[in-house]
């Protein structure tokens, strides 16, 4: 086992000790646990595969459904910044020539987008036959941006915009044409400038980066290696890979964003907008899951790709924040439940139960 922590000299012994139970319970190649608790940070990495050249903690990992949370932090920027507003019909930023089929598609916002609840499916459909023939391979990518908006103008969306919370990679991938049309530069470019470049994420990047510092997932076999998932134009909607350093980062931000250049979106995007799921007892804000906790509200998403699986979550009335990064042997991993678990044992040790949590393919 590969680990940073505090000596066993210091308090934080017996925290590292909780970490690193956790991490030996969990069977994955490679895991890393990450907590941030007032800004005082403990890693801890390991797994049952023989570790890789490069250090776990220090790898970067595919975020999957994670990035969506990087995608609308960006979105409240540009919208702070007066670039777009968040109720914008998403057809306003879109080619004039776009032909949509239907009256329910130009009532679709760039908020209904990032609170998925633009009526849109969680997935193309003609996306679907490509992915479960070849589950393994990066069906997104055979994709292209044109391809995405003319698929987007001959769907009908399910039910009116913004009535009823559907999850939709569709949806979260149209912000990325969406920002690039109302600024005149691409998402990756304008995630690096409006969020990676003013937080200090260096190791924070969208699609493949050097093989030698990349985490490498596996099939269930556990030799076959799993190709790093590009996502085409769905860049958006599950892309991103970070450090486990950079992830703590990115969790101290929302745990303090006065102490950020990003103070205002970084806020924002922690407001709630809704109510979702049985009997409308979930809350979601502009792109966190919202979940009742000790002492104030817990914070997360989730996300996974065919071969890692992540997890982030914060309590701010605590200080604390979680990052769980797996690569996997298939699909079972209990990874999702132990880090929420986690996160909430931490913010306040009470009788009470945390909510159920699902798992979930990014």
């Amino acid at each position: 086992m590969t680990s940073r922590t505090a000596p066993a000299t210091t308090p934080d012994a017996a925290f590292a000790l909780r970490l690193a139970d956790a991490v030996t319970a969990l069977d994955a190649p490679d895991v890393v646990l990450a907590v941030t608790r007032h800004g005082r940070r403990t890693t801890v990495s390991g797994g049952n595969a023989l570790a890789p050249p490069t250090p776990r903690h220090a790898l970067r990992y595919e975020l999957g459904s994670v990035s969506k949370t990087f995608t609308v932090l960006l979105l409240a920027a540009l919208a702070r910044s007066g670039v777009l507003n968040l109720d914008d019909p998403l057809a306003a930023h879109l080619p004039g020539g776009l032909p949509l089929r239907h009256p329910a598609s130009r009532r679709i916002t760039l908020r209904h987008l990032a609170t998925h609840t633009a009526g849109l499916p969680r997935i193309p459909g003609d996306l679907i036959p490509g992915a479960l023939l070849r589950p393994y391979t990066d069906a997104y990518a055979t994709y292209d941006t044109e391809r995405l908006l003319r698929t987007f103008a001959r769907t009908r969306p399910h039910h009116r915009p913004g009535t009823r919370w559907n999850y939709s990679n569709f949806g979260v991938a149209l912000l990325g044409p969406a920002m690039a049309r109302a600024t005149g530069t691409d998402c990756p470019a304008l995630l690096t400038r409006h969020v990676l470049g003013p937080l200090g994420m260096h190791g924070t990047t969208l699609g493949p980066g050097d093989p030698g510092t990349t985490a490498v997932g596996h099939r269930r076999d556990g030799t076959t290696p799993v190709p790093g998932i590009g996502m085409g134009p769905f860049v958006a909607a599950g892309a991103v890979r970070s450090t486990p350093g950079d992830l703590l980062t990115y969790l101290e931000a929302h745990l303090d964003p006065e102490r950020t250049p990003l103070r205002l979106p970084l806020r924002d995007v922690q407001v709630p907008q809704l109510r979702r799921g049985p009997r409308r007892r979930d809350t979601h804000t502009l792109t966190w899951f919202h979940h009742p906790a000790p002492g104030g509200p817990l914070l997360f998403h989730a996300g996974a790709t065919f071969g890692q699986q992540a997890f982030l979550g914060f309590h701010p009335a605590s200080g604390t924040g979680v990052a769980a990064l797996a690569t996997r042997r298939g699909d079972r991993l209990r990874l999702v439940e132990t880090a929420y678990g986690l996160l909430y044992e931490l913010a306040a040790a009470t009788g009470s139960r945390p909510a159920r949590v699902a798992e979930g393919r990014g």
